[in-house]
């Protein structure tokens, strides 16, 4: 698989929190309701970025473990946690191979959240395998829809990102190769079992601004790869954005089960 560096989301993390679209509570709900969660156990986020998903779960565990590779993440999730203050939990900088290491735990629920294409997918499972708890399993959620076309600011968007980042998607020190394998097609050839839950579709309501700042939480779409064009950039964005309300947008989350 490529390899992108460590800097992938270096300067993210704030622009991550206030800007990124939360997840619906369906899906919390319904995490909640396959998992049998009743605050008991543990729960482990993988890839858990500023902590937004990894917060709302601590509810529902004994322990909950939050881990990600990027320290500006880990850190931006423990002040939130610190303004919450609900639940136990841990947040760990690093590697999943190194805090198993380290540490004894299982776990009932293991979430990835639209990070699973970051990873070594078909070496995670494997390595997550006797840390999941018989009947849990690992929960992969993505919003991925290929298929679905694009509404019309967002290709006018889609043009003007590529004028000034360049034509291709560049990831910290490398340019973004999305995975060729389906999600569900590494998970069936695992050790786990395969389930799917398509959860019902919602709209995400945007502006100008929470556009612009979704975009600067993004891997190709760091605000240091624009250098000194940042206000021409937002300029033009603004101008071809304000004809085209309303700036809505259709999305459907899936949730693809590995279980143990």
């Amino acid at each position: 698989m490529p390899t992108y560096g460590k800097n992938v989301f270096k300067g993210a993390a704030g622009y991550y929190v206030a800007y990124r679209p939360v997840y619906p509570s369906t899906l919390i709900r319904t995490l909640v309701d396959k998992f049998a969660l009743d605050g008991e156990g543990n729960i482990l986020d993988l890839g858990c970025g500023p902590g937004t998903m990894t917060v709302r779960l601590a509810d529902w565990a004994e322990r909950t473990v939050g881990i990600d590779t990027e320290p500006e993440m880990i850190q931006e999730a423990k002040r939130i946690h610190s303004v919450i203050r609900n639940g136990q939990v841990e947040w760990f900088t690093g590697t999943w191979e190194k805090y198993k290491a380290a540490n004894p735990l299982r776990f009932k629920l293991v979430t990835i959240a639209k990070a699973f294409h970051w990873m070594d997918r078909d070496g995670i499972l494997e390595a997550l395998y006797d840390r999941v708890e018989g009947g849990g399993g690992i929960a992969i959620i993505d919003d991925y829809v290929p298929e679905r076309k694009r509404e019309p600011w967002q290709e006018e968007l889609d043009a003007i990102i590529r004028k000034w980042y360049g034509q291709e998607r560049r990831a910290g020190n490398s340019i973004y190769t999305h995975p060729v394998e389906r999600h569900e097609t590494i998970i069936r050839r695992s050790r786990f079992t395969y389930e799917e839950i398509t959860l019902p579709p919602y709209m995400i309501h945007w502006t100008i601004e929470s556009i612009l700042g979704n975009l600067y939480s993004t891997s190709y779409g760091a605000k240091r790869f624009l250098g000194d064009n940042i206000i021409p950039f937002e300029q033009e964005v603004k101008l071809a954005l304000e004809g085209l309300a309303p700036l809505t947008e259709p999305a459907t989350l899936s949730i693809k089960i590995a279980r143990k």
